[in-house]
């Protein structure tokens, strides 16, 4: 058991990295992990069921490490062609893990998290419940965390803005099923903890000189220093009652300073919630809910 635990957090420092290319997207894939755990117990799956779909979300877009900076980091939308670049990310995702020992965990999550129930996704343009089970559920998740999200050519939505996008989708871009959950779930309240955070309780941070994500962890207390990795401008980060601020200091980071780190703390974490499938029988379960 220990050595799957090593082996899921391998995976999972490996997306965070992944991740860290792209200053805009700081927390996504807690965000997307937390947001499918939340619709499949809401769905009512087995225990392990919900611990691997958690495990697909946070390692959906492992394959955007083929993706080019120029394309992954460009401050207006993509051009067709760019755009076909960015949707080769599941095929490439699935080369990636298909020979992994836990590939079964996350291989449908992130080679299918882009198909649609229309047939008009991608890669492979499945329609319906030909879409593995995962990649319906991690799929609404991660549009939804999209929506929600600030982009370097727009704001991300508010949660009632991004749910009524949902709503008019149902059956067409998303799940029906998986769709109305979350809309109830966001109407419930039960989404506003993770939108907008990096990590349980941490408010992702606008750089006050150039907007980009900065995302603070828990470790980091009052005076601590801090970089945004689009501009490298030096803050320092003030606590107080619960609130956080980032000053700049006018300095900027050398290399090391800048470069990506891995949340060991917050893997861990996750690691955690995941051991019921690890314990579990890991074959991907073919149900249609």
């Amino acid at each position: 058991m220990r050595n799957e635990q090593l082996l899921l957090k391998s995976l999972f420092s490996l997306a965070s990295m992944v991740e860290a290319r792209d200053p805009y997207t700081g927390g996504h894939l807690w965000r997307v992990s937390q947001l499918s755990r939340l619709m499949a117990q809401a769905g009512g799956l087995a225990p392990a069921e919900v611990a691997r779909v958690m495990v697909g979300g946070f390692l959906h877009d492992l394959g955007k490490i083929a993706v080019p900076d120029a394309i992954l980091n460009k401050p207006d939308r993509l051009t067709e062609q760019e755009y076909a670049v960015i949707k080769t990310h599941p095929s490439v995702g699935h080369r990636l893990l298909s020979d992994h020992p836990l590939a079964a965990l996350a291989l449908h999550a992130v080679t299918a998290h882009h198909e649609r129930p229309d047939g008009a996704g991608y890669p492979h343009r499945l329609s319906g419940t030909d879409i593995p089970l995962d990649a319906r559920i991690v799929g609404v998740a991660d549009a939804f965390d999209a929506m929600t999200s600030t982009r370097p050519y727009r704001r991300g939505m508010s949660i009632d803005q991004a749910l009524g996008i949902v709503a008019e989708c149902l059956g067409s871009q998303f799940d029906s099923h998986w769709g109305k959950l979350l809309i109830t779930l966001g109407q419930q309240g039960v989404l506003d903890h993770i939108v907008g955070y990096s990590e349980p309780s941490i408010p992702l941070q606008d750089c006050p000189a150039c907007g980009p994500i900065v995302v603070i962890h828990r470790h980091q207390v009052d005076s601590s220093l801090v970089y945004c990795r689009h501009c490298g401008g030096e803050l320092k980060l003030l606590r107080s009652d619960g609130q956080i601020k980032l000053m700049p200091t006018g300095a900027f980071g050398d290399a090391a300073a800048l470069q990506p780190a891995v949340e060991h703390e917050i893997l861990d974490e996750l690691v955690g919630l995941a051991r019921t499938c690890l314990a579990s029988d890991t074959t991907i379960a073919s149900q249609s809910v």
